[in-house]
């Protein structure tokens, strides 16, 4: 029971939100950078 307890407490360094927006951030840079050397 204390373990689930120590679950519930712990939070997140940033919303739920911002790592959704980081991680899409992050994925179409490498995407733009995919489609931009296979150009070349």
């Amino acid at each position: 029971m204390t373990n689930r307890a120590a679950e519930t407490l712990r939070e997140l360094p940033m919303p739920a939100v911002a790592y959704g927006l980081v991680t899409f951030g992050i994925l179409s840079l490498f995407l733009y950078l995919a489609l931009r050397l296979d150009r070349d």
